[in-house]
């Protein structure tokens, strides 16, 4: 999603808890006095809303917020732990309100804003295994329907991003999880869940930063209120 904003000629500002993996990250983009980055914990809400005023200090303006949290670890919804569940709404519910709270009002007030949050077909097609991101996932979706509808008249836009299996390091600590929970080998629990994928394949990062650039784009003014499903047609719903 980096490289795809950066691509676009946005300047970049790099988010997360760890100063080394910035850093690295930062310098296989290349983009020079373009991406810049600030240590935070998206669980930390006193930390995001400091950041969010970080970012405005140093550039004049934070214009598109992309806010995408780490997924708790998989469990069942009886079965998982009451300090997994408190860890989980800190990072999946709090800290992005803190994040939106802070950076709004700015956005409006400079007649523009593109807010997008990266969420989960799990909000639309619960996942047994994955109770606390299909359960705070869910919560966070409602946030942003009821946080679009605060500055949409002064240019903001606040949306979702639901992406379905996509090839990330993610995606295989679920699926081994899924097969040791069965007994199975993780090349089987890979191919069973692809085959369950009309396009018979996982998505690539790079599709879903597409997704996302598309909703922080000014042509997408119109587009506020709304979860882009990204997965290949897997989600039964309509």
């Amino acid at each position: 999603m980096a490289r795809t904003l950066l691509e676009r000629g946005h300047r970049v500002v790099l988010a997360g808890r760890t100063a080394s993996s910035l850093d690295a990250t930062a310098k296989e983009l290349d983009g020079g006095d373009l991406v810049d980055r600030v240590v935070v914990d998206l669980a930390d809400p006193l930390a995001c809303a400091a950041a969010v005023t970080d970012i405005g200090e140093r550039h004049g303006s934070l214009d598109v917020l992309v806010v995408n949290a780490g997924g708790p670890p998989p469990g069942r919804v009886l079965a998982v732990e009451d300090e997994t569940w408190r860890a989980a709404f800190d990072l999946l519910l709090l800290g992005p309100l803190a994040l939106l709270r802070t950076a709004l009002p700015g956005m409006a007030a400079n007649g523009f804003g593109r807010v997008v949050v990266i969420t989960s077909t799990a909000v639309r097609q619960p996942q047994p295994q994955l109770a606390t991101s299909t359960v705070l996932r869910a919560a966070v979706t409602s946030a942003v329907k009821l946080a679009s509808r605060e500055y949409a008249d002064r240019g903001v836009t606040v949306n979702c991003v639901a992406p379905g299996a996509t090839l990330t390091p993610r995606r295989m600590e679920i699926l081994s999880s899924r097969a040791a929970a069965r007994g199975v080998d993780v090349t089987q629990a890979v191919a069973e869940d692809q085959a369950e994928i009309p396009a018979a394949r996982a998505a690539e990062p790079s599709e879903i930063a597409a997704a996302v650039a598309f909703l922080a784009s000014e042509e997408a003014a119109y587009v506020n209120g709304t979860v882009l499903t990204v997965d290949g047609g897997r989600t039964e719903t309509v």
